[in-house]
């Protein structure tokens, strides 16, 4: 009553109002709606449910009452612990009132209860009779809400908890641009401006590290901020009742109040992808992730080593990739992903599950590095197919085509031959690591584009949605095997003879003596039948790499589908396929 009247009430009653301080008064800029308690006129049902609503709890004390100061631990915190959750115990400020009425603090009793509870944020002595620190306790209280030293410090280890190391860490990786493991001046100014909106001053600057340098061993390099010297000054911070600085940075990096990346932050919710859509990186998204690329690549070698994708997911509170991905896009001769094949990787991710790409740009620090409100940012959803179709063109760069035949039809080799794998490469990967898709790029009228292979189980009866979208359909058969081509023949009759995307026949093993196929026609019969370009010889027993023709041809078709039957006539005369 004395916080709201700015006055000493004379007349109290048992219990004041419920009342609600307004945002816009408050420090914080948060509303506070503050509950009493009167055991004269409520039930203990009615305190367990108020407890049970609590975000912070104050107990007072009169500093002048011994029995009130020893009911704080005898009856109010066993209370309060009882109505709530162990594992995320309600913030407890003591409120010593009527300061005014001894000439003695209280402080000395209270700091062994402080130290016996962790809940208990802090203590604050008070008069309601004087106003002396009523505005105060409020702010305190507010503080233990927003900014509590739960999740962030054990007091009576004297040490930072180990999920805030962990995200300090992460958040120091993420800010060490040239992945040097020191801070420089343009990086801690960088951060600087990112949590609170305005750089150092070059003297202030100064002063932190030589803060630093008095107190931690290894805590400033080459001028300057470690990971060491980093974490010291957030123990700093806390130890002196910074908290707010702290939990500022935390939050400004996407994390909660349980120290976890918040799923508002890892997955922004003003994607939306409508139907015949599909999802890319934009222009600033490959920028960024050239960046991240280079900061990780030491050794300049245009490839990253597994201890360079070890340090590069470091900041992931996984491994996001699984050997898979080694047989999804190119590699060096020493299984390593070269840069081609990790931009490849991520146009994939985005392609077909662009929440987890969301969520893994999330945890690189993307929005923020960038500057953007969010992960979003870097996603372009493209337009309907149809209006590419109505316009006769298109603006997107990946391309789908998914690739049917039956078992043994030389399918995966198909993939592999893409990424640039001959069958003695191919032979040498285990079957547990093969993977059904394979991406690279592909030049079509000097333009760089993404073609996305997926092979489809050859289950022919239990197809998909996802098995027939795509930009085009590849029919894989084994031109040695007398019976591989029935199965083409019937995927297309079926899914595809009707539709207007593009096919193209692939007579896989070449290198093999061809064999009629029992099928009522011969491959090239049922494609002039069909108004397909005719079968085309593919071989991936090669002595180098094979040929990488077949797959531009893919992307042209799929890029300019109403132009495959005109292709397709004007190959019988003048053999351009």
């Amino acid at each position: 009553m004395s916080l709201v009247s700015e006055e000493f009430p004379q007349v109290v009653p048992y219990r004041a109002e419920e009342i609600t301080i307004p945002a816009d008064v408050t420090p914080e800029r948060v509303p506070t709606h503050i509950v009493d308690y009167s055991e004269a006129e409520q039930t203990d049902e009615q305190l367990s449910s108020e407890i049970s609503k609590a975000n912070v709890i104050c107990i007072v004390y009169a500093v002048n009452n011994k029995k009130s100061i020893e009911k704080v631990t005898s009856h109010w915190i066993p209370l309060i612990n009882d109505n709530t959750d162990k594992d995320s115990r309600v913030p407890v400020i003591l409120v010593g009132n009527k300061s005014d009425l001894v000439e003695h603090s209280s402080m000395e009793t209270i700091l062994p209860v402080m130290n016996q509870y962790t809940e208990i944020e802090t203590c604050v002595e008070c008069s309601a009779k004087n106003l002396k620190n009523i505005s105060e306790l409020f702010y305190y209280a507010q503080k233990a809400v927003l900014h509590p030293t739960g999740p962030l410090y054990c007091p009576e280890e004297k040490q930072m908890k180990l999920a805030c190391i962990k995200a300090l860490t992460r958040i120091f990786k993420v800010s060490d641009l040239d992945n040097d493991g020191i801070l420089n001046d343009n990086e801690l100014n960088f951060f600087q401006r990112t949590c609170f909106n305005a750089p150092l001053a070059s003297q202030a600057l100064e002063d932190v590290k030589n803060v630093v340098r008095k107190n931690v061993i290894d805590g400033v390099c080459d001028n300057g901020l470690t990971l060491k010297g980093f974490l010291f000054l957030h123990i700093l911070f806390i130890q002196r009742g910074r908290h707010e600085t702290t939990w500022t940075v935390l939050r400004r990096f996407g994390y909660d109040d349980d120290l976890e990346l918040h799923q508002d932050y890892l997955f922004p919710l003003t994607l939306k992808v409508p139907p015949d859509c599909t999802t890319e990186l934009n222009h600033n998204a490959y920028l960024f992730l050239q960046s991240v690329f280079d900061k990780h690549d030491k050794d300049r070698d245009c490839a990253l080593s597994p201890e360079e994708l070890k340090d590069l997911f470091d900041v992931f509170p996984y491994m996001p990739w699984g050997p898979d991905v080694n047989n999804t896009v190119c590699t060096n001769d020493q299984d390593w992903i070269t840069y081609q094949g990790f931009l490849s990787q991520w146009t994939l991710t985005t392609y077909l599950d662009v929440q987890r790409c969301l969520e893994y740009l999330g945890y690189l620090g993307y929005s923020i590095i960038s500057e953007q409100e969010s992960q979003a940012a870097a996603i372009t959803v493209t337009r309907d197919k149809k209006i590419d179709l109505q316009k006769k063109q298109t603006q997107r760069s990946v391309f789908r085509c998914n690739i049917f035949g039956d078992s043994g039809s030389g399918k995966s080799g198909f993939l592999q031959a893409f990424l640039g794998r001959n069958l003695t490469r191919q032979n040498i990967v285990s079957e547990e690591h093969m993977s059904y898709y394979a991406i690279s790029t592909a030049y079509v009228y000097g333009q760089e584009k993404y073609l996305l292979l997926h092979e489809v189980f050859p289950d022919f009866d239990v197809l998909s949605d996802t098995d027939l979208a795509c930009d085009i359909v590849c029919l894989v058969y084994d031109a040695s095997n007398p019976h591989s081509f029935e199965y083409c023949a019937r995927v297309f009759k079926q899914y595809f003879m009707d539709t207007k995307t593009p096919c193209m026949m692939i007579a896989a093993k070449s290198d093999l003596q061809e064999t009629k196929q029992l099928y009522a026609l011969t491959p090239l019969e049922f494609c002039r039948k069909h108004k397909m370009p005719p079968p085309q010889a593919f071989t991936c027993n090669t002595a180098d790499a094979p040929c990488k023709d077949i797959y531009t041809k893919l992307t042209t078709m799929a890029m300019h589908p109403l132009l495959s039957i005109l292709i397709t006539s004007l190959s019988r005369w003048t053999g351009l396929i």
